[in-house]
């Protein structure tokens, strides 16, 4: 089991080596994750309807 000291240790570490992404890195971070969230939500849609209209 890892330490508190240890555990803060590492969080200091990773927050000082990270960075705010410029507005290019912001914008295609955007564009990712909205593509990925439209396109989950198409598969889930077209599996409900695909269900319904099979088992109705």
């Amino acid at each position: 089991m890892v330490n508190l000291k240890e555990f803060f240790g590492e969080c200091k570490r990773v927050l000082t080596i990270t960075k705010k992404p410029d507005k290019v890195e912001f914008k295609a971070i955007v564009k990712a994750s909205g593509l990925g969230i439209l396109i989950i939500g198409l598969i889930g849609f077209l599996l409900t309807l695909g269900k319904e209209l099979l088992f109705k």
